[in-house]
Order: structure tokens, then sequence, then C-alpha cells
């Protein structure tokens, strides 16, 4: 008796309607999983778990230890101030300059060009350097925090874990996924805000446009990192807002305003920056001298801070306590526009200069002690953790250009989600009045293709070859049959035998009637003037054939022996240089430096 296997292919073989099911289905599937995104399932939560862990213990040396001794030293002991962070700036910029290829490129800045530039390769040989140097930048007083070493660390850990998993199915692109993956989560891991770390990566390379291919992976990323961390340090709210209360249509207004104002000191300070770190990168001294001379102006900006006021604040160092002391206790308006001020000189100063980490958290200071003061001298609010939020979203979006990680960090990172609506509006405005200003020289507009690179690809580097085709001598009817309902072209190439002829096109079928389908064949309404190419030739040769007439769908990739090796579109072309990681370079910048901010 034969088993139920062998009876189910039997009956497989002799059903034509089971048989067609199956094809059916198999087609479906294929096109299901087409993505292979099932492979982020697995690898993402290795990389959020290895850079929650180190983000971890970066967040304890510098949070726990470090920077709550030097801060406390410096409070008591003012004087101590400028020679302290000054020491920590110059063995910063020793270590930069002798222990990395180029000390001007570290933090957000590495990241953005390794996804654009490099494929997302981020050497780990000055890995412990690099971080190291930010311990001592922001550990021992710079006007910088967490952010810059956690996104550094992610980036570079999903650019090492790439290098280990490629024998797993990893392509090529896939090392720029885990990039952009990897700094959403030491972003998630730094602000305990896994949504603030998604969104963040995704707007981070771009001005005005989304990093869409590194969504899922960057969610799983992320999720994982802060659970890792909270695992260890809690998973409270980092900064802690007051209880918020409603809201009115007159607050929705006065937000608005403020977001215009925070618009305009932003780009003035950004512009400011890009023109300093320009003349300081091109300044003819030792990278450590320059450090130690930025060191000593940013500690001049804390020591005239608390020689004048001694509430606690201090406009140095990661901050972190600065946002409850503004938010908790009184302040007066002049003092808080004070602090802003300071603090947007003392980061100037120490990531001008080429200080090792960005500045996400002094522009959140800045908007949040300037949006207080907002609240007490102009609106007289009796809610002005309101306008902090506003105000904290708005300098964020202006500065950085990333508005919506702005409002969601301001949600996730101070609890204050009834303000998410008045914190739209007033950043919205201020990205729309900051115009293309912005703190990093590395962002890009929009993510499109790099026609340059062309000329350095392949036809057969993005050539389609898995394509439906249709024999010369086949009938209309024949043809219909052969269409798939999952992947409908406009046009398919028609073959003699083995040998390409041309194309037809998908409409033919409606110009011939359906009682001519049995009678008329392919070769009669075959079209034969389709270009052609040989797998050697260039992309940019493609694109020029397909651009030239407005009716041309498609290249046909021909072997020498009339073979068809294959189909080339536009969409193929683009598709091939995104697989290489090849994208438009920046505009020219006025101010061409690399920037330490990101």
């Amino acid at each position: 008796m034969p088993s139920p296997r062998r009876r189910g292919r039997r009956l497989l073989r002799y059903s034509p309607w089971l048989q067609k099911s199956a094809a059916l289905v198999r087609e479906d599937m294929m096109v299901t999983y087409a993505r292979d995104v099932q492979k982020w399932i697995w690898a993402s939560p290795i990389l959020g778990i290895i850079t929650g862990l180190l983000v971890t213990g970066i967040a304890a040396i510098i949070l726990d230890w470090l920077w709550p001794a030097v801060r406390g030293f410096d409070l008591a002991y003012p004087a101590a101030i400028v020679p302290t962070v000054t020491l920590g700036f110059i063995v910063a910029g020793l270590i930069m300059q002798y222990g990395t290829p180029d000390p001007n490129e570290h933090s957000t800045v590495e990241v953005i060009r390794a996804y654009h530039e490099r494929g997302g390769k981020i050497s780990m040989r000055p890995f412990i350097q690099k971080l190291t140097a930010a311990i001592a930048t922001v550990g021992l007083g710079g006007s910088a925090a967490l952010e810059g070493p956690g996104i550094y660390s992610g980036g570079a850990l999903g650019s090492w874990l790439w290098t280990h998993l490629r024998r797993f199915g990893m392509e090529p692109k896939d090392r720029r996924i885990l990039v952009i993956s990897g700094a959403a989560a030491g972003m998630s891991a730094v602000f305990r805000a896994p949504l603030t770390g998604i969104m963040f990566a995704l707007e981070m390379p771009f001005k005005d446009d989304l990093a869409h291919e590194a969504v899922l992976p960057s969610l799983i990323a992320s999720v994982v990192s802060y659970a890792t961390m909270s695992a260890f340090m809690g998973s409270e709210p980092l900064f802690d807002f007051p209880a918020a209360g409603a809201f009115t249509g007159r607050d929705l207004a006065w937000s608005a305003l403020l977001g215009a104002g925070c618009g305009l000191v932003a780009m003035a300070f950004t512009i400011t920056f890009r023109r300093f770190r320009h003349y300081s990168i091109h300044a003819r001294i030792p990278h450590w001298c320059k450090m130690g001379i930025g060191g000593a102006l940013t500690g001049l900006c804390g020591l005239a801070f608390v020689s004048w006021y001694h509430s606690g604040l201090i406009p140095l160092g990661p901050n972190y306590e600065a946002a409850d002391l503004i938010l908790r206790q009184s302040h007066g308006s002049a003092e808080l526009v004070v602090f802003a001020v300071l603090k947007m000189l003392a980061t100037m100063f120490s990531l001008g200069v080429g200080g090792v980490s960005s500045m996400f958290v002094p522009l959140f200071l800045t908007g949040g002690s300037l949006g207080t003061a907002f609240a007490q001298s102009i609106v007289h609010s009796t809610t002005p953790e309101l306008f902090a939020a506003v105000g904290m979203a708005s300098f964020i979006a202006a500065g950085y250009k990333t508005p919506l990680t702005a409002v969601i960090f301001v949600a996730e990172a101070t609890g204050g989600h009834a303000f998410i609506i008045p914190s739209l509006i007033g950043a919205a405005v201020a990205y729309g009045v900051s115009g293309e200003a912005s703190a990093s020289t590395d962002q890009r507009v929009h993510q499109t293709a790099r026609i340059a690179e062309l000329a350095a690809l392949k036809a057969s580097d993005a050539m389609r070859q898995h394509v439906t085709t249709v024999q010369a001598g086949a009938t209309m009817e024949e043809f219909s049959q052969l269409l798939n309902p999952h992947q409908i072209h406009t046009v398919y190439p028609v073959l003699e035998d083995t040998r390409v002829i041309g194309t037809i096109a998908l409409q033919t079928l409606s110009a011939v009637p359906q009682a001519m389908w049995k009678v008329r064949v392919v070769r009669d309404l075959t079209l034969t003037d389709i270009p052609r190419l040989t797998p050697d030739a260039t992309l940019q040769e493609a694109l020029q054939l397909l651009t030239a007439r407005r009716d041309r769908h498609l290249v046909l990739v021909v072997n020498t022996d009339e073979t068809l090796a294959g189909i080339l579109t536009t969409t193929d072309i683009l598709k091939g240089l995104e697989a290489f990681g090849q994208q438009v370079p920046p505009a020219r910048d006025p101010v061409p430096a690399p920037d330490p901010a990101g």
C-alpha cells in the first residue's frame, strides 16, 4: 500500500486543478516574502542587546560617577572649572590626534557619512579611542551629552555586526541598514525613549526625507536596547515634568510665536557654529591645542554663570539635572536667558573645536530655558512647563532638522504627553522659519540617486534576470495565459527559440479583438527597435538609452549569442544604486566643514 506522501504526489500529478493551485500558492508565498525581512527578527535584537549594554556602561561612567563628582567640585570651587574642562579637552584632543585617522570625524557625522558614502562601513580600529575621548569631553564638563557616543557606538556596532552575519544571508545593502538601526538603538538607550531613537535614526541622514528601509530593524533594535538599558537603570522618563494640564487655543497661538522665535535663534546659532567650526578646522595648530583653547573658553562660560547666579545651574557637562532645575525651581527670566546664551556659546566652543559628542541635549536645554522665560515674561502663563516643552521641541527641530524626533523626544523623555499638539505647532513653525540652516553639514535633502556613479556600475549589477518572456510563435491567447497576477508589466521580451527579437506591450491584448486571440501570433505585434546592451555596459549608457525617447520603458540586456541576459528599467537602475549605497552628495555648503554635531 503506497504511503500518504506518495499518494499525495500521485494525486497532484493527475489533478490539473491541484497543480494550478499549488503553483499559485508558491507564487503568493514568493511575493509575500520577497523582501526577506525575516532576517531582521533575529539580527536586530542582537544589535539592540550589545548596543544597550555598551551604552549602559558609558552612561554609568559619566552620569553616576564622573560628572556628579566634577559638577559638585566645580560648584564648590568655581575657580577649578576652567582648568578641569581644559584638562578634559586636552586629553580628548591628544587621543583623537594620535589615536584616530581623522580627529574631526566622529559621533553622528561619522554615522551619516558611512550611511551615505561608504556603504555602511565604519572602522572599528579607533572605536575604543573615540569612546574614551567622548567620555573625557562630556564627563569633565564639555557642553554636550551622551547621544554622541551613543549614536556612534550603535552605528559602529551595526557595521561590525554585519561582517559577522553576512554568511547568514546579509546583503551588502544591509550594512547601511544595520548602521542606522544601531544609531537608533544607541539613541533609544541614552534617552530611555525607543520611539525617539527610531525616529531620529530615520530622520538623521536627511533634511526632508526618511531612511525608509531601516524602519523595521530600527524598531526592533531600539525596543531591545531600551529594555536592556531599563533592566539596569530603570524605565522612568529621563526628565520629570510637572503634572500637565490642558491647553487653550490662545496657548496654541503663543506656541506658534515661540516656535518662530526659537527658529530664528537656532538659525543664527547653527550658522555661527558652522562658521566657527570651519575656522577651527583650518587653523594651523595641533588638534589637541585647539581642544585646549576650546576647553578654556567653555570653562569660562561656566565660570561666568556660576559667578553671577547661585541656583545650582551650570551650562556645562551632560546637564541632565538642569532640565529638572529649570522646571522645578523658580528662576528669573533674565537668568534663564543668560543660561541659554552661555549654553549656546559653551556648545559652540566645545563642539566647534572638535569635542567628541553632539548637541541634542544642549539644544533641548536652550529651548527649554527660553520657553520658560517666554512663559514668565511675555505670556504670564500659569503653566510654564507647556512653553518649556514647546521651546525644547522647537529648538531641536530647527537645529537638527528633525521635527518629528523633537516632538516625540519631548513627549517620551519628559512624560509631557499633554503638550504634543502645542509642541508640534512650535516645531513645525521653527522648522520652516529656520530654512536650510542645520547643525550638520552631512545631512542631505532627499534620498535620491547619484547619477555620477552610474558609470562605475555595470548593467549586470542591476538588471532583472528573472523575467517573464513569450515566444514569437505563441498566440495572443497563450500570451494572456502567461501573465502573472503578481507581476504584471507593461512590456514583455519576445524570443524566437532562445534568441531575443524584441518586445510586446501588454496593451496589444486590448488592441486585438478577443475573437482573434487564437489566430494572431505574438510575432505580428512585436516591436523590434528596442535598445539593447551587453551585460558589461554601464548603467550610464542604459539611462541614456531609456531617456532618449519617452516611449521607451526598458532596455534589453543581451548576450553575444543574442540570448536574453535580463532587462533594465529606471527602477532597476535606482535599486542597483541603492544596493551599493550610492546616493546624492550633499549640496555644497557655504561652510564645507566636517561637523561633530550631526
